[in-house]
């Protein structure tokens, strides 16, 4: 979808909207209810988990295509769930297999990995999942274990109130 975003900005968020549609009808089809997407990340080309599960390197696109994403699973009855609160993408590391470290300002970070989640929780995100990223300058804890990053930034500065589920 980033690719088509690039030559076909409007044609990518219609197939964006489709995509979303088809991904929770056939999700409910087979008794599946609940579907974790859309990946919220920047794609920063560095990390190894992140890939392209990112839908784009711009934060507006990312908004953009997972806005569309949104609506069609809305129309399939599915409820949304951006993940990796604040951004996984920046970092090399699979926070699977290990912690990865982003080192980053927090004015960085808001300027690019925040514009996803602070435009998706406008458009009314179901849920958020927390990186199992640390960001030092802001937490030693990881994001999904951090005060910091989920009740004051995420409930208080972004205005979530939907539900916070961990990563694995």
């Amino acid at each position: 979808l980033g690719k088509v975003w690039d030559e076909h900005p409007k044609r990518a968020k219609h197939l964006a909207e489709q995509v979303g549609y088809v991904l929770a009808s056939e999700l409910r089809a087979c008794g599946v209810d609940f579907s974790f997407t859309p990946v919220l990340d920047v794609d920063y080309g560095a990390s190894s988990v992140i890939g392209d599960r990112a839908f784009h390197a711009d934060p507006q696109a990312i908004s953009e295509l997972a806005h569309s994403l949104l609506l069609g699973m809305k129309r399939g009855g599915m409820p949304t769930v951006g993940k990796h609160f604040p951004g996984h993408g920046f970092v090399r590391a699979d926070s699977h297999l290990e912690i990865p470290l982003d080192d980053r300002r927090y004015t960085d970070i808001e300027l690019s990995d925040l514009v996803p989640f602070r435009q998706m929780v406008n458009y009314g995100l179901t849920a958020v999942m927390p990186a199992h990223v640390i960001y030092p300058r802001i937490d030693p804890r990881p994001a999904g274990f951090s005060k910091v990053w989920l009740k004051d930034i995420l409930r208080g500065e972004l205005g979530f109130e939907g539900c916070i589920f961990s990563d694995d």
